[in-house]
């Protein structure tokens, strides 16, 4: 035990990997292996079932094998003894044991086919299932760098614990194959199992505690992995290559990726090395122990207590039974490993959003008729002490045309995402018809607005399904797509594409077309014209158009939501005062609300900012 304890003090001097979990935690990881199976055999059941059964068939075989190689050998000194003899028995020994090679064979085949295809198919619908649930989750909730850090061991297990699956079923195969060997062997001498799984404990107590210092290490590590993924994204991308090349970049990522993988690298060697030495030791102990099993069976053949096939049978026995002991041992420390891996996969499933539909929801109302009322809403983004909206009030009424402006940081797009419940306020509430906007379906609430943000996702698809994308049931409907196109003005861009909307953008795939700014968000537009929101809302889209690009945008935008509610963020005053209303924020609150010419000769905020704008011009 003392040789153990002196491990463990080792590996816990490192406290970047070694203070965080213990191999009690390892051990307590397993309880995800059961729900872990039933996600196996809710994914395909017969594949499942008859992975089982081969397994169970192929678990006998090498006990029968062993068992009828005896029977050839004792056979055969029979037989060398008495020449002339009826050698029909032999002949027919050794077809049974071909037929038995060719069984385990065909069973070793069958089960890798139904590993692969039952673990491609695990994969696939974990992904799926992962995908499922992170677009149930909260917009703060994909803000955080502690859930990005889960987010991302989860996507990485959804692929790598398929090789979980093999080894649960390995080790249920082998633990059959054991108890039958061990049945043999202890008819003969049951302290040599006993000696046997003395022999390789303190190696699999080994690997254990040492799988769990790998897992620590990783796990401890992601934050820094995903910025080596990061780095080298930045470095390798093509949408980076002209910057990386004007700002001479290469040399800085390069040192940085660098130095941050070979500190890793230098962890990582610690902990291997030690792993090595220590596993030399104990694996040696246990050679040591096979042995001298093996001696005892050796001199109880010369003394005549043991036959020839006996010998063979029993050294067989012995020798396969302590390689599978070994592999079911360092197997279970894998998929004690392997669980620990697990439990992040199973941790992001937990994750659960507060932004959800209520029980019972009230039904939308289609048309809305009382508008949308913000009463003393304020909002504080996660793990950030001010405010980024604060005592905000007021009322956006059916078919009304409002247009927010502000500095940068003022409120406007976080106005906008707490309107789709994005997000709910920290305090206050917004109303619907009178109702919280709390109390309505989010499905219904978000299918009823139309929004392109600033930010809007360049989507590495075909044309057509880049527009598709806001409506995206209405995909196969080619008339939507094309007249949300020609209302957005992406028409004109789709026309100088060689293959029009079935045109793939972007550079990622054999044969894309990259577009230039103004043309991607041309093309994004046309996302807003395909969906029949009663709320259109477009949060500075246009910024890479030209200004009288922008203005006829802005026009048909007016003319075509003309009966709904509409809300335009823009930084160029010519459009803005087309809106209806103008609501001026600073600070996240709200500083003036009115029309252009009102605001004008109120001489406030957007007064000024509108002089600043058009001494610009002058």
């Amino acid at each position: 035990m003392a040789i153990f304890s002196r491990i463990f003090r080792e590996t816990a001097r490192d406290q970047r990997y070694g203070g965080e979990l213990s191999l009690r935690d390892s051990f307590r990881a397993l309880r995800h292996v059961p729900p872990f199976l039933r996600m196996v055999w809710q994914t395909h059941p017969a594949m499942a079932l008859g992975n089982l059964l081969l397994r169970a068939v192929s678990a006998v075989l090498p006990l029968l094998l062993l068992y009828v190689g005896k029977l050839i050998i004792d056979e055969v000194i029979r037989l060398s003894g008495a020449p002339g003899a009826d050698r029909s028995s032999l002949t027919t020994l050794i077809a049974v044991e071909l037929g038995l090679g060719l069984l385990t064979a065909l069973t070793g085949r069958a089960i890798s086919l139904l590993d692969a295809l039952l673990g491609d198919l695990f994969s696939n619908r974990t992904s799926v299932r992962m995908i499922e649930h992170a677009a149930l989750l909260d917009l703060p909730q994909f803000e955080d760098a502690a859930f990005y850090d889960k987010l991302e061991r989860a996507r990485q297990q959804s692929v790598s614990r398929v090789v979980l699956l093999s080894q649960v079923f390995s080790q249920i195969q082998d633990l059959v194959t054991l108890l039958a060997l061990g049945a043999g062997l202890a008819v003969f001498n049951p302290w040599l199992i006993l000696l046997l799984v003395v022999a390789v404990i303190p190696a699999f107590l080994s690997e254990l505690h040492f799988n769990q210092h790998s897992y620590s290490l990783s796990r401890s590590w992601t934050p820094e992995r995903r910025e080596l993924d990061y780095i080298r994204y930045l470095g390798a991308s093509h949408q980076n290559a002209k910057e990386i090349k004007i700002w001479g970049l290469a040399g800085f990522l390069r040192d940085r990726f660098d130095a941050l993988s070979h500190r890793y690298y230098l962890e990582n060697r610690r902990l291997a090395i030690r792993r090595s030495g220590w596993g030399f030791l104990f694996s040696s102990a246990g050679e040591a122990g096979y042995y001298v099993a093996y001696a005892v069976i050796a001199f109880r053949t010369v003394e005549g207590a043991l036959s020839i096939g006996d010998l063979t049978f029993l050294a067989g026995s012995f020798a396969r039974m302590r390689g599978l002991l070994q592999g079911f041992l360092s197997r279970f420390s894998a998929i004690a490993q392997s669980s620990l891996y697990l439990q992040d996969l199973f941790d992001f499933f937990d994750v659960q959003p507060e932004i959800r539909t209520p029980e019972q929801p009230l039904p939308f109302p289609n048309p809305i008729r009382e508008g949308f009322v913000f009463e003393q809403v304020s909002f504080k983004y996660p793990k950030r002490d001010s405010y980024a909206v604060r005592n905000l009030s007021f009322h956006l009424r059916p078919g009304e045309k409002l247009a927010l402006v502000g500095e940068n940081g003022a409120g406007k797009t976080t106005l906008v995402k707490l309107l789709a419940r994005l997000y709910d306020p920290s305090e206050g509430r917004i109303l619907l018809d009178g109702h919280d906007l709390r109390h309505y379906s989010l499905d219904e609430l978000r299918a009823s607005i139309g929004v392109i943000f600033q930010d809007y996702v360049r989507y590495e698809l075909t044309a057509g399904e880049n527009i598709a994308i806001g409506n995206i049931g209405q995909r196969e409907d080619q008339a939507a797509i094309e007249s949300a196109a020609v209302q957005s003005l992406a028409q004109s861009v789709i026309d100088t594409l060689p293959k029009g909307y079935g045109q793939m953008l972007g550079r990622r795939f054999d044969g894309g077309v990259e577009l230039s700014g103004g043309q991607w968000q041309k093309i994004a537009l046309g996302r807003a014209y395909m969906r029949e929101a009663q709320v259109m809302i477009l949060d500075e889209p246009t910024s890479a158009l030209d200004a009288r690009a922008e203005y006829e945008v802005f026009r048909r935008f007016a003319e075509l939501t003309g009966g709904r509610s509409s809300i335009i963020i823009s930084h160029r005053f010519s459009t803005v005062r087309m809106a209806d209303r103008i609501l001026v924020l600073r600070n996240g609150s709200l500083e003036e609300i009115g029309s252009h010419e009102e605001l004008l000769e109120h001489n406030g905020l957007y007064a000024e900012l509108f002089r600043l704008q058009a001494q610009g011009y002058r």
